[in-house]
């Protein structure tokens, strides 16, 4: 587990560090803007951001995924380490962390427009292969219903009464 996360940028890194780096880069307003953390838009200070991240575990992990990989710029992972939480993935010999991406108000509401879209399209397109269950098709009937046994295929019984089951 070590050797893996000598290979994370988030290793030894505390929440304090990681969040004065990104201020100092970014600005309040563009991390509310790229992360939509409202401790980010209202009377933003460290001490109420980082008392706020110890409590909440997923917005703390939604602010080290921004550093990892808006920050950082580091690759991204399959989607099995996509399922660790970013302190416990971990990157490749020799990947080393990138300039940090240039973030602009406009960029992030281009990006998070773009982002809508595709969301939008997937939406579109994901029920055309599919037969969809509504009031014009019939749905069917769950595994119980269909695995019932109707009258015409139950075993015979047994025609010995000292024996039941017929064996």
């Amino acid at each position: 587990m070590i050797e893996q996360q000598q290979n994370n940028p988030l290793h030894g890194l505390s929440l304090d560090t990681m969040l004065t780096e990104l201020v100092a880069f970014y600005d309040w307003k563009i991390l509310y803007a790229a992360l939509r953390l409202e401790c980010f838009n209202i009377n933003p200070t460290m001490a109420s951001c980082l008392k706020f991240f110890k409590k909440t575990e997923w917005a703390r992990e939604r602010v080290e995924g921004f550093y990892l990989y808006r920050f950082k710029r580091m690759p991204k992972g399959s989607s099995a380490q996509f399922e660790l939480k970013p302190r416990e993935r971990g990157f490749g010999d020799g990947i080393v962390p990138r300039k940090p991406e240039e973030l602009t108000l406009e960029l992030v509401a281009e990006m998070r427009a773009k982002a809508t879209a595709d969301y939008e399209a997937m939406k579109r397109n994901e029920g055309q292969g599919r037969p969809r269950y509504g009031k014009d098709k019939p749905r069917a009937q769950d595994g119980y219903a269909q695995n019932k046994r109707t009258n015409t295929n139950k075993p015979a019984p047994s025609q010995d009464p000292t024996n039941p089951w017929g064996k």
